[in-house]
C-alpha cells in the first residue's frame, strides 16, 4: 500500500472513531473527551432548533450512519479502487442540501480524499454540524488538519470545478451560473421498493426503516412501492405498525393532514393507517406522511418500467437489490445518482 493511502486510511479511521464517539451513548470513547461531547451535543440543540426536521434521533442516526460507512474494512474497500496520485490541488465548489442532518458529509470526503480542496456554501438549513465536526478532527487529529472553506454569506469563487446538489428547479440555476466550470449538477432523485409477496414479515418491517427514517426526507427513502398485484396491503399495514410514533412530530402530522385532507376532496382513493397514507398513483416522489403505490403483474414487465425510470431512483429496495431496511446505510462507493465522484475529481486535476 501506498504511503499516501496509508495516511488517507489513518485519517478516514480518526473521523470514523469521531462519529461513533459522538452517536454512541455510553462512556467508552475512543478520542474524544467529556467536553468535546457536551460541545458537540449544544451543537445538536441549536440545530435542532434551526431545523425542527432535525430531530436528537435524526441526527444521532447520521452519525451512526457515517460511522458505519467509514469502517476500515470499507475504507479500504474503496480506496483500493483509485490510484491516488499527488495532483496539482484544486478548488471544488460544493453547494450542499439541507434535507437530512450533515447529508453533504460524502462530497467533501470525496474531495478531501483526491487531494482538492472544498470550498463549501453550506444549506441555510444545515449549517452547524458539519463545520462543528471537522474542528473536533482537528483539535483531535496529530496535526494533520482537514483544510476546509466555509462559505456562510458568500459567493463560491476562486473555484475550478462544482458539485452541486437540489432540486429540479435550483439545477437550471446551478447549469445556468456553473455551467463554465467541470460540474456534477444533481436532481431530484427518490427510491422506490418492490414487494413481490415472498418477503418475510421481517424484512417488510423494516421496510419501514427505509420508510420513515429521517421523516422520509431522504432521495435514499423509499417514496413509492411496486406491489405485485395480489398482495394484500393489510400485511404491509401490519408490518410497519411500530413506526406509527412519527407521526407525533408536529410538521409530520400537519403534512399527513394537509394531504388527507386535500386528497378525500378530491375524491382519491386511499389506503389510511392514522400516520401513512398509501395513493395510488404513477408518480415516484411523494409528500411526507404519504406513499404511492402501483400494483404489477408480471416480473418483466416491472423490470422494463424500472429501467425507463432509472433517471428517478436513486435505489431500488426489494430482495434483488438494496436489502430492505439498507437503504439509509449506503457505502462510501454508492454515489450519488450513480456518478463516481473520485473518477470526476480525478478528471479537473
Amino acid at each position: 500500500m501506498s504511503s499516501n493511502k496509508s495516511k488517507l486510511e489513518k485519517k478516514l479511521n480518526h473521523l470514523h472513531l469521531i462519529f461513533r464517539d459522538l452517536s454512541k451513548r455510553d462512556t467508552s470513547r475512543a478520542v474524544l473527551n467529556a467536553a468535546d461531547i457536551k460541545k458537540f451535543d449544544q451543537i445538536v440543540i441549536q440545530a435542532r432548533n434551526l431545523n425542527p426536521w432535525f430531530t436528537e434521533e435524526n441526527i444521532r442516526k447520521s452519525l451512526e450512519g457515517f460511522a458505519y460507512m467509514l469502517r476500515p474494512e470499507a475504507v479500504r474497500s474503496w480506496l483500493e479502487n483509485y490510484e491516488l496520485k499527488t495532483r496539482e490541488t484544486k478548488g471544488v465548489g460544493l453547494v450542499l442540501a439541507g434535507n437530512l442532518p450533515m447529508v453533504g458529509f460524502h462530497d467533501i470526503l470525496s474531495v478531501l480524499v483526491s487531494g482538492h480542496h472544498p470550498v463549501v456554501k453550506l444549506s441555510s438549513q444545515d449549517r452547524l454540524l458539519l463545520p462543528q465536526l471537522f474542528d473536533l478532527f482537528n483539535a483531535t487529529s496529530d496535526g494533520d488538519d482537514l483544510k476546509i472553506t466555509w462559505l456562510n454569506n458568500r459567493k463560491l469563487e476562486g473555484i475550478d470545478a462544482v458539485i452541486a446538489t437540489g432540486s429540479n428547479n435550483t439545477s437550471r440555476y446551478f447549469e445556468y451560473y456553473f455551467g463554465k466550470y467541470p460540474n456534477i449538477i444533481r436532481k431530484n432523485r427518490n427510491s422506490v421498493a418492490v414487494i413481490s409477496g415472498t418477503e418475510t414479515d421481517e424484512e417488510l418491517e423494516r421496510l419501514g426503516e427505509d420508510i420513515f427514517s429521517y421523516f422520509g426526507l431522504g432521495c435514499r427513502n423509499v417514496s413509492k412501492l411496486y406491489v405485485k398485484e395480489d398482495f394484500d396491503l393489510n400485511r404491509f399495514f401490519g408490518s410497519i405498525i411500530d413506526f406509527h410514533p412519527v407521526v407525533n412530530h408536529n410538521k409530520y402530522a400537519n403534512n399527513y393532514d394537509y394531504y388527507k385532507a386535500l386528497w378525500l376532496m378530491n375524491k382519491e382513493e386511499l389506503l389510511d393507517n392514522g400516520f401513512l397514507l398509501l395513493r395510488k398513483s404513477d408518480s415516484i416522489p411523494s409528500p411526507v406522511g404519504t406513499l404511492h403505490y402501483e400494483r404489477y403483474k408480471e416480473d418483466d414487465s416491472l423490470v422494463n418500467t424500472l429501467s425507463e425510470r432509472r433517471a428517478e431512483i436513486q435505489c431500488i429496495v426489494s430482495k434483488n437489490d438494496v436489502p430492505f431496511g439498507k437503504s439509509q446505510k449506503p457505502e462510501l462507493w454508492d454515489y450519488a445518482d450513480g456518478v463516481d465522484t473520485l473518477e470526476f475529481l480525478a478528471s479537473i486535476g
